[in-house]
Formats: C-alpha cells, sequence, structure tokens
C-alpha cells in the first residue's frame, strides 16, 4: 500500500501525536503505599528508597491530604510493628486499637473521600517474616486464613474501604468475604494480590518494615512455597479467576514493569477491575540509574507507569503516585 499509506503522518508534531494518543495516564490511576510508624513528628527516609518515608500518624495523615489534592484518590497501607508486639500468631493484627488501625481511622476521619486499602497479611505482625503462622517448620494455610479474616474485620471496623490480602493463602478470599458479609460490611471491598510472584524486587520493602524472612534453620528461608513461581503465567490466571469466584472485586498483579505480559492476560481473563504494585525494587532501580545520570527519571517515570496501564492496569500502585501527579497535573 507504501506509498498511500504513511504511518509517519500520524507521528508528525506533538498535536497529532496526542490527538490520537491510545493510553492516557493520570493521577486519578495511581496508589500511594505508605508505610507508619510509632511516634509522633517522626518521618525518616528509607535508604534503599530515595523519596519515600517511614512516617508517624500525624505526618501521614499530613501527607494523605497532600496527595488528596494533587488528585490521588487510594493510598494502601503498611505499619511497622515493634519488635516487641511480634509473634507467631499475628494477634496483634487484630487489635482494635494497633497502629493499623488507628490509622485507618485517622485517615477517613481527616480525607472522608480517601480510599484506604490496609495490607492484610502477618508478616509485619510474624517472628519469623513470614505471611503466615509457622507450624513444624512450614507455613500453614488454614490457621493462617482464619488470622487473615480476623484481621480483615477489624480493618473493616475502622473504616477501611477495602482490605488487600496479600499473603497468597489458597481460600482466604471466600473466608474473608464471608465474614464480611456476616458482619454487616457488605460494602467493605476487597482487592486481592491474586498474582503474587516469589520475586527478588521486594528487597527494600523488606528493609521498611523489618519483615523478611529470619535466618533460621527452623523456618523456610523465602516465600516459594506460598508466593508464585516467577516462570508461571497460566497459573496467575487461575489464580485471579478463583479469587473473583470467592468475591474478590479487584485482583493484583505484582511485581509491575517486568509481569507486564501476566498483566495483560489476567485483564484479558476477568471482568474485575486489575491493580499493578510497580513494587519497591522497581521503584529504587531507577532511582539509583537517575541518580548516577544514566536515566532521565522523570521522563522513565512517565513512560514506565504509561506502559504499565497500557499492559490492562487500572489502578497502579506505585511509590512514584505522588512524583508523577505532580508533573501530570502541570
Amino acid at each position: 500500500m507504501f506509498p498511500l499509506q504513511r504511518n509517519r503522518r500520524l507521528r508528525t508534531n506533538d498535536s497529532i501525536r496526542s490527538l490520537i494518543r491510545e493510553t492516557h495516564l493520570s493521577p486519578n490511576d495511581f496508589m500511594f503505599p505508605m508505610f507508619v510508624a510509632e511516634g509522633k513528628d517522626y518521618k525518616v527516609e528509607i535508604p534503599s528508597m530515595p523519596g519515600i518515608y517511614r512516617r508517624s500518624l500525624d505526618l501521614t495523615v499530613k501527607e494523605v491530604k497532600e496527595l488528596w489534592d494533587l488528585g490521588i484518590k487510594a493510598v494502601n497501607i503498611y505499619v511497622k510493628v515493634d519488635d516487641k508486639l511480634k509473634d507467631n500468631t499475628g494477634k496483634e493484627a487484630w487489635n482494635k486499637n494497633g497502629l493499623m488501625q488507628e490509622t485507618i481511622r485517622a485517615i477517613k476521619d481527616a480525607v472522608p473521600g480517601m480510599i484506604v486499602m490496609p495490607d492484610v497479611a502477618l508478616d509485619p505482625y510474624s517472628i519469623y517474616g513470614h505471611d503466615g503462622i509457622i507450624e513444624k517448620g512450614q507455613v500453614i494455610n488454614d490457621a493462617t486464613v482464619d488470622a487473615l479474616t480476623l484481621m480483615s474485620l477489624s480493618h473493616a471496623e475502622a473504616g477501611a474501604d477495602f482490605v488487600a490480602p496479600s499473603d497468597m493463602m489458597d481460600g482466604r478470599v471466600l473466608a474473608i468475604r464471608k465474614a464480611l458479609e456476616e458482619n454487616g460490611h457488605h460494602n467493605v471491598g476487597i482487592m486481592s494480590y491474586s498474582a503474587k510472584y516469589a520475586s527478588s524486587f521486594y528487597g527494600p520493602f523488606r528493609e521498611a518494615l523489618d519483615s523478611a524472612p529470619v535466618d533460621n534453620m527452623d523456618v523456610p528461608k523465602d516465600k516459594k512455597t506460598y508466593q508464585m513461581d516467577y516462570a508461571n503465567r497460566i497459573e496467575a490466571i487461575k489464580e485471579a479467576l478463583h479469587d473473583v469466584e470467592e468475591g474478590a472485586d479487584i485482583v493484583m498483579v505484582k511485581p509491575g514493569i517486568a509481569y507486564l505480559d501476566i498483566v495483560r492476560e489476567v485483564k484479558n481473563a476477568v471482568n474485575v477491575p486489575v491493580s499493578v504494585y510497580q513494587v519497591s525494587g522497581e521503584y529504587a532501580m531507577v532511582k539509583a540509574a537517575a541518580e548516577r545520570g544514566w536515566l532521565d527519571h522523570d521522563k522513565i517515570m512517565i513512560e514506565q507507569l504509561h506502559c504499565i496501564k497500557r499492559a490492562g492496569a487500572d489502578i497502579i500502585s506505585t511509590y512514584f503516585a505522588k512524583e508523577a501527579a505532580i508533573i501530570l497535573n502541570k
């Protein structure tokens, strides 16, 4: 058909490129992961995640207000638990006066419109750094699901809009959904980490929460018995479909950039929104390369976020959310 079809006609200038652009990015697409710590007026940068902080509750609320003003409408909450509160049961996770529950209440009081999605997993509360309860050297499934259910109910009672189980235990979405319904929390949603891989990209996150598996011969050295093998694709579709059947309102793929094929596969398979977590290691790599002058930070950031959305993400959980929103708002 050449020269009747010259594809470059549609790339001639920025105006025509903008006019026909297929993927559009805005702050509405973002969810911001936040790390909360005990104390007051406390703010400490995480060394491996420049620009990301552990904040006390008062400063967390202040930051949430700034996010809302930028157009970011969802936050994913993680708490740094004091070592003396950790055990093998995770019981602090459903303490109605615990740090997570206080954080949920404070954010909803300060910014009622902000969608609060607290993390549901036992690793911040575990003396072993695992997402579940340990028995005879293994992470046991069903007792962990019971604990996660209690944790989810406490989040709902504190005012969470969604609970976000990130543990990858079998059957936990159904158990949580039933418990929410039976206790009158019909409008509390579930964002399930459906395809969460046993990835090496999580290192900086585990530093932020001091939640890495402990070096102990009596417990698994990693999370490969419950998180997915990164070599698998079809399994991700199966996991997502199961979670939807069990009552998940949103399914998540984690990590992000290295797993865009999985994002598209899951998006094609389910009829619910798909969330993607651009994780700490992906964030840290961009920061490190930009600090050395090897990459243009802002251009790479916006390009990666576009790519995640193009692959099928309806929601992008990203540590870049605030920086990207500032740029996009301009």
